[in-house]
């Protein structure tokens, strides 16, 4: 059943064929960033949270040093 088209029918289709193929194409594309710029949030928040223990527990160490200090002063 294979229909013959008019050229211009067939050229149309041809363009039609490229314009989607480009649309997808682009639709990929910015997928593939959209993932990246989520992945990118996801570590920074990780890494967020991590400095902030560190330097919570810092603080801690700190003061229960200068605790102890004081303690052995009195």
């Amino acid at each position: 059943m294979t229909e013959k088209h008019s050229k211009s029918r067939q050229q149309a289709e041809i363009a039609f064929g490229d314009a989607q193929s480009q649309f997808f194409a682009r639709n990929s594309a910015v997928d593939e960033l959209d993932s990246l710029v989520r992945a990118r949030q996801e570590k920074t928040v990780r890494l967020r949270e991590a400095r902030e223990a560190k330097e919570s527990e810092t603080r801690l160490k700190v003061a229960t040093a200068l605790a102890a200090k004081r303690a052995g002063k009195i």
